[in-house]
């Protein structure tokens, strides 16, 4: 029975890319690559702890970056979808990059280049509703706040469109999903996390973290969304394609329909 080798590492991209350069190293045509909270021992598995390096890493980043600027975002993308049991699916898709001569990404016949490349669309479709229904809640603390709960971690994606867009105000997008936030106080982005009430949700009720003049924003928004909406063209099906109900949590124009 041939043994397999299972890598075990940290779950960041990092890792996950030191890993690949393992794999690369000891010449594995194919890995179990698992993170470390979710590890599986196969029977005939042989397993290795993986410590991140960065600098290994970006030279992975490297080399797949200069094979194919469009491979590298399909990687990223879908690492940050979280799918259980996606690493080793990469590590191939990787492989088949690195070894042809020829570009490759977008050989669909080609059964993992398709599956990431189709979970890549995916996670980019959620980083552009994240951009356009994330709302701000200005707190008396003078920072904007906003929940979301996205279906992929699209967090790392979305920092840049905001920080360009709200560059004069600080501000704070929080993963209620996966616990951790990005804060922009005027100069930089920094991950953060932290004990958040259920006070700064979206809600019909109002908060005492949240200035009044938040509130009369709202009513004023909300009171215009109203008037320009003429209920008898309503198509709803229409509607809930462009702005599916799971996010309508987001929305001040939709707290009364949440």
């Amino acid at each position: 029975m041939e043994t397999t080798k299972t890598f075990i590492y940290d779950g960041s991209f990092n890792g996950f890319l030191t890993a690949v350069f393992s794999g690369f190293e000891q010449r594995l045509g194919s890995v179990d690559i698992q993170k470390d909270r979710l590890v599986q021992n196969g029977l005939f598995s042989e397993t290795e702890i993986i410590f991140t390096n960065v600098t290994t890493a970006k030279r992975v980043w490297n080399g797949i970056k200069s094979k194919s600027s469009n491979a590298i975002r399909n990687i990223y993308f879908s690492f940050l979808s979280g799918e259980e049991g996606l690493e080793p699916l990469l590590y191939q898709y990787i492989r088949k990059l690195m070894g042809s001569k020829q570009s490759m990404e977008k050989n669909f016949s080609d059964t993992a280049i398709l599956k990431i490349n189709q979970i890549a669309q995916k996670v980019n479709r959620e980083k552009h509703r994240m951009e356009a229904f994330v709302r701000f809640q200005l707190t008396k603390d003078g920072i904007y706040f906003a929940n979301i709960e996205p279906d992929y971690d699209v967090l790392p994606l979305i920092s840049r469109h905001f920080k360009n867009r709200y560059a004069d105000q600080e501000w704070i997008i929080y993963d209620l999903k996966r616990k951790y936030g990005l804060y922009y106080d005027l100069s930089g982005v920094e991950i953060i996390t932290m004990d958040l009430s259920q006070e700064l949700v979206n809600d019909i009720g109002k908060s005492h973290l949240l200035t009044d003049g938040e509130y009369d924003y709202q009513n004023l928004w909300n009171n215009y969304f109203n008037s320009t909406n003429i209920k008898s063209r309503i198509n709803k099906k229409l509607h809930t394609q462009h702005v599916p109900k799971r996010y309508w949590k987001y929305l001040s124009e939709k707290k009364e329909a949440v």
